[in-house]
Formats: C-alpha cells, sequence, structure tokens
C-alpha cells in the first residue's frame, strides 16, 4: 500500500516545536534589518546557526529519549556538592523565567501587528485577545495540540516567506557566496551576534528534551527523532534566510524600523498581496513565538524542580499563566519594558554558555547515557559551538551592561 504524504511526514513533531519557537517577530525583523543594511554577506550567520541548533538539539534529543528525562532532571543530578546543584539550577529557572516573561510581550504585539495591518483593530487590543487564546491551548494540557498548531504555523510561515523569495528573483550567485563565505561587515558585528542568538534559544534545549519523550523511547527511535530536527529546524533555517534574502534583494540600503518597509518594496511585483503576505508570515511567527515563551519557562522550571505529571502538572499551568498574564498585561498598556529586556538579556548572556557546557558535560555522562554518550565528532562540533556560544554570551553581557548604563 502506497504511503500518503502525511504517512510520510509523520516524524515530524518535537522539532517544529523548537523551529516555531525561534521564529519570532524578533526573527523576522533582524533578519529584515540585516538583509537591508548588509545585503547577503551575513547569510553565513544563519546557516552557522542552524548548523549550532542542529547540534545541541540533537544533543538533547538524545538525551530525552534514551534516558526518558530531560536537560533539567540531569542539571539537576550533575552536581553532588549542594551551592554547585542548587545554584545552577536557580539560575537556569530565574533566567528563563524573566527571559520569557520580558519577551512574550513583544511576541504578542508582534503577533497583532500582523492581524492589525489588515483590520485596522490597534495591537493593543489584539494582543490580550491573542494572548488570551494562548493561554486556552496551554491550559488543555495537551502536548499533541501545541504540536499540531506549531507544525501548521511553520506550514503557514514556509509558504509566506519563501514564495516571496522566489518571487523578489535574487542573484543565486550572491547567495551561495553570503552563505559560505564568511565575512564581517563594518557595523555588522552586532547584527550577527543578534541572528546567531535568535536561534542559539537556551530554553529551547528544555522543551526538546521533554517533548521527544511524548513520542519517543527506545534506540530505534533516534534515527526518526534525527530526520525530525534536520527537516523542522532545516525549515526554520530556510524561512529565516528567505527573509534576509529577500530584503537584500529588495530593500538594500535603506534604513528599516519594522517588516512593513519590506511589505512595501514587494508591492510592485505583488500588488496588494504585498501587504496579505507580509501580516500572515508576521503573526504565524509572533503566534508560534509567543506559544513557545511560556511553554519554554514552563517546562524548564518543571523538569528542574521535578514536577511528575509533565503539561498537566496543575504548577506547570500555573508558570503558563503567569508568564501569558504578563504578556496579556504588558501588550495591553504598550509597556516596553526595557529595563526588564536588558535584564534578560545580561542573564541570557551567562546562561547560552553555561547551558551549552552544562550539556556536553553530561553528554559524556556514561553511567546517564551508557553506550549513547557523545562521539569524538560530536564533542568536537559541540565543543567548538559551546566556544561560540561563550564569546557570543560574553559579547551580549557586555552590551547588555553597556546599555543599561547607558539608559
Amino acid at each position: 500500500m502506497a504511503k500518503t504524504f502525511r504517512d510520510r511526514i509523520k516524524f515530524i513533531g518535537p522539532g517544529a516545536i523548537v523551529t516555531a519557537s525561534f521564529i519570532g517577530p524578533g526573527t523576522v525583523t533582524t533578519a529584515t534589518k540585516a538583509g537591508a543594511s548588509f545585503g547577503y554577506a551575513v547569510l553565513w550567520a544563519i546557516v552557522f546557526s542552524i548548523v549550532a541548533t542542529l547540534i545541541l538539539q540533537e544533543m538533547t534529543a538524545r538525551l530525552g529519549i534514551m534516558t526518558q528525562s530531560s536537560l533539567g532532571d540531569a542539571i539537576r543530578e550533575q552536581f553532588t556538592q549542594p551551592i554547585l546543584k542548587y545554584g545552577a539550577m536557580w539560575l537556569v529557572i530565574i533566567s528563563i523565567l524573566v527571559g520569557c516573561s520580558a519577551y512574550i510581550a513583544g511576541d504578542l504585539l508582534g503577533t497583532s501587528l500582523g492581524i492589525s495591518t489588515l483590520t485596522g483593530v490597534p495591537e493593543r487590543v489584539l494582543g490580550p485577545i491573542v494572548g488570551m487564546i494562548i493561554l486556552i491551548i496551554g491550559l488543555t494540557g495537551s502536548y499533541k495540540i501545541i504540536e499540531k498548531v506549531m507544525i501548521f504555523l511553520i506550514a503557514i510561515m514556509s509558504i509566506t516567506f519563501l514564495t516571496t523569495m522566489v518571487i523578489a528573483r535574487p542573484d543565486i550567485g550572491e547567495v551561495v557566496k553570503g552563505a559560505f563565505v564568511p565575512t564581517i561587515p563594518a557595523g555588522s558585528i552586532i547584527t550577527i551576534v543578534a541572528l546567531i542568538g535568535t536561534t542559539v534559544v537556551p530554553y529551547n534545549l528544555f522543551i526538546h528534551s521533554s517533548t521527544v519523550q511524548e513520542r519517543w523511547n527506545k534506540p530505534s527511535d533516534l534515527k526518526e527523532s534525527r530526520l525530525d530536527i534536520i527537516v523542522s529546524i532545516g525549515i526554520g533555517g530556510l524561512i529565516t534566510a528567505a527573509v534576509l534574502i529577500t530584503s537584500a534583494t529588495m530593500i538594500r540600503g535603506i534604513e528599516v524600523e519594522s517588516v512593513a518597509e519590506l511589505s512595501l518594496q514587494l508591492e510592485p511585483i505583488l500588488g496588494s498581496w504585498a501587504k496579505i503576505f507580509m501580516s500572515v508570515g508576521l503573526f504565524a511567527a509572533g503566534l508560534s513565538s509567543a506559544i513557545a515563551s511560556p511553554l519554554g519557562a514552563a517546562i524548564t522550571i518543571g523538569s528542574i524542580l521535578r514536577w511528575q505529571n509533565g503539561m498537566k502538572d496543575r504548577r506547570f499551568k500555573l508558570v503558563f499563566t503567569v508568564v501569558i498574564v504578563i504578556g496579556i498585561v504588558s501588550s495591553a498598556v504598550g509597556f516596553e519594558p526595557l529595563d526588564v529586556l536588558l535584564f534578560a538579556q545580561a542573564l541570557n548572556g551567562i546562561l547560552l554558555p553555561f547551558i551549552s557546557i552544562m550539556l556536553l558535560i553530561i553528554m559524556n555522562n556514561q553511567h546517564r547515557l551508557g553506550e549513547y554518550t557523545n562521539s569524538v565528532r560530536a564533542n568536537i562540533a559541540g565543543g567548538l559551538v559551546a566556544l561560540v556560544c561563550t564569546g557570543l554570551g560574553i559579547y551580549s553581557l557586555i552590551d547588555a551592561i553597556r546599555s543599561f548604563i547607558g539608559a
């Protein structure tokens, strides 16, 4: 019996949640600005970030499948010395909770901007409504519902942004050069850091190690999990790259404040559809990221504190609700918590290298993983990623401190 298309893609799941998480309004805006400011020259940063994400997410997925425990469990159990143990636990909990709470308002407003552009209804009205819809989805406690929503949103983003890229007709030779010949144009370092930082997201490692357990539980499942990671995150990379490539093709040299400029530049070739395409894409990006922020906070804290009932646990739902309510209130009043965002950026600057190094240590723990510990090749690749993450983390931390002092 011939396999249907649905049968062929049924392996897609946990990886799709990771992809839907890192493609948010911030990623779309950053990629748009990168293309407008530097053309195709920094496209390599997206390629690197996707490779780094593939390496880290494969490790955390393997951990979840082979041990049927999460990254939070592993971090908790890695140390026996109380100060190190509880210090590591609370560093992760505080950083993730503050970070997700700080970014949720931006995700809700980004989602609302897509609808507002088409309907004219103010974002401050739409933001809380979207927040309530996400809250209802989260309180169902159903992983399958969230997974299906995320896959649907990725499909929308793929159709939207890849279609606009094709229609824009970029210079293929320059695209290939930008993707595989790293250059750092003058003034581009902050943009490069931002492109990588919006893709390699610490809480996605916790989400992935937990959600794979809903799907897989034996060694033979590793192949399907890796296929899910490669396809899902690869599509995410293509979406981000498509935004940058379209921007580099259509609005090179134009000062960009939002993706609205990209919509205007597409009007000569898309007509009235330009605004619709960009609005739908931004809505999907915002909604997927807005679901992932409270989900990431709840899963991370739940795994570290060993809440046994997963998404159905009342404490899980409480954390999810608190983060969403913060987003609803913030989006309703139009509050942009600059100081909180700067603080969250500083915490992320510490957390990203810490988590990547901790993951490497855990993945070499034979007592926990047995024959499924990292190979030499995986350690070299993971070590290089951790090294770059540490450099980015230090840069991010210094930049946040400077901004905080200057604010």
